[in-house]
């Protein structure tokens, strides 16, 4: 493939990502000026341009406290640590999300199709969903510890 043929499909399929999350409408919006109010410009990044956090960076990863994980968005109730665990990746995973906290779409960012979570109610990017993770799901959700807040 062309240099120039690579570069206008990689920028075709983030406009059309662009276009698609537009569209979406979700029960908790702000506009971009409250968006940067409240968030550091790592949350900013990581909740609204789907950015990804360095790994081993986030407290949360090695955080074992019984509790929930909320969206730093809108305060929705996203995981459990009933379903956390190790995942030795350097992100927060878990196995599996409480009962209507996320929602999925395609991510073709890089090179390949996986599965983007984020917050069902505000849109915040999350993080992605992969097939390697352990008993009962065999899923990891490999998530992004600037998009959440911890409560025990």
């Amino acid at each position: 493939m062309q240099r120039r043929t690579f570069m206008a499909t990689a920028i075709t399929s983030a406009l059309m990502t662009r276009v698609a999350q537009a569209q979406d409408t979700f029960e908790v919006t702000r506009t971009e000026a409250e968006w940067r109010a409240m968030l550091t410009d790592l949350q900013y990044s990581v909740m609204r341009e789907e950015a990804t956090e360095r790994a081993g960076t986030s407290p949360l990863d090695k955080n074992y406290a019984d509790g929930i994980y909320y969206c730093r968005g809108c305060d929705l109730a996203l995981y459990s640590s009933e379903t956390k665990y190790d995942s030795g990746t350097g992100w927060p995973s878990f196995w599996e999300n409480l009962p209507d906290s996320i929602a999925t779409k395609p991510d073709r960012k890089l090179f390949s199709v996986r599965t983007e979570c984020h917050c069902r109610r505000c849109g915040s990017h999350l993080g992605h969903i992969f097939d390697d993770g352990p008993a009962p799901t065999g899923k990891r959700h490999c998530l992004n510890g600037a998009s959440l807040v911890f409560r025990a």
